[in-house]
């Protein structure tokens, strides 16, 4: 994750799942009258084959989670086994061959879990994030809208944070802002949201707003290479060189094989 205009902190966020659908609807069109559903790890399973279903979905998940991604695709198909009409595990497998680079099949596996589960605003945050990642702007916004717009989604920071991830990856960190502002409102520990705040009124060169969310952020813990190094270039800019200086000696302390270590040794802070 990289605070740059061409690649920012920016990804595909882990969703819990649970839960079932067994009545698929038939338009799968964000902008369709389709009925707001909850959350599949709110919705209860009730026959043999969906509750296996969902057991070989949440270990799956889990497999994901830590990063064990084909061990985890074992388990989505495991579970589409014993339900092909569980959308939980269509959905799992999407974010799995995501991860292991299979657009083609991660596609197929986002359209049926969409399907089956057209206003399922977990499934609606991962598939609008993956078409921004994919240049599909407009309809990965659609998406992500959707998902905002649930009533049932207790987790919206999600959906207005990839909303606000969207915007920053072409650039229009202007109409981006609102979006994080409204991630954060949903959740003050979204520091993600706080990190590209950062970025966004950086790259706007409001350079105190920038300084502002970055202390928020990182007096929340969140203290990477890319922060670190947002830091030296926010604080370069605002001429406090007490304060560069102090960011540059952690980055070299804490990230010293760094590609922002490497960039700011170089000179190069544009």
């Amino acid at each position: 994750m990289t605070f740059s205009k061409t690649a920012l902190m920016a990804i595909l966020p882990v969703v819990l799942l649970a839960g079932c659908n067994t009545n698929p609807a038939r338009n799968t069109n964000p902008n369709s009258s389709a009925d707001f559903q909850r959350p599949a790890s709110e919705r209860p399973v009730t026959t043999r084959n969906q509750r296996s279903a969902k057991v070989h979905t949440d270990l799956g998940m889990a497999y994901y989670s830590a990063g064990r991604f084909g061990v985890g695709l074992d388990e989505a198909r495991v579970a589409l086994a014993y339900d092909p009409n569980y959308a939980p595990a269509h959905h799992l497998n999407a974010l799995l061959l995501v991860s292991l680079g299979d657009k083609v099949a991660a596609q197929q596996a986002f359209e049926q879990a969409i399907r089956l589960a057209p206003g399922d605003p977990e499934i609606n945050n991962s598939y609008g994030w993956y078409l921004c990642v994919e240049k599909r702007y407009n309809e990965g916004m659609e998406r992500l809208a959707m998902a905002s717009r649930n009533p049932y989604y207790d987790a919206v920071t999600r959906p207005l944070t990839n909303s606000g991830l969207c915007l920053m990856l072409q650039q229009k960190y202007a109409e981006a802002e609102p979006f994080l502002k409204r991630a954060v409102a949903a959740d003050p520990n979204n520091t993600q949201a706080l990190l590209n705040l950062a970025a966004a009124a950086f790259f706007r060169e409001n350079y105190e707003a920038a300084h502002a969310y970055l202390n928020s952020a990182h007096q929340q813990g969140a203290v990477s290479a890319e922060s670190l190094w947002l830091g030296v270039r926010i604080e370069r800019k605002r001429g406090d060189k007490d304060s560069e200086a102090t960011y540059a000696s952690q980055l070299k302390s804490r990230f010293p094989t760094s590609r922002e270590y490497q960039q700011m040794i170089e000179g190069k802070y544009e």
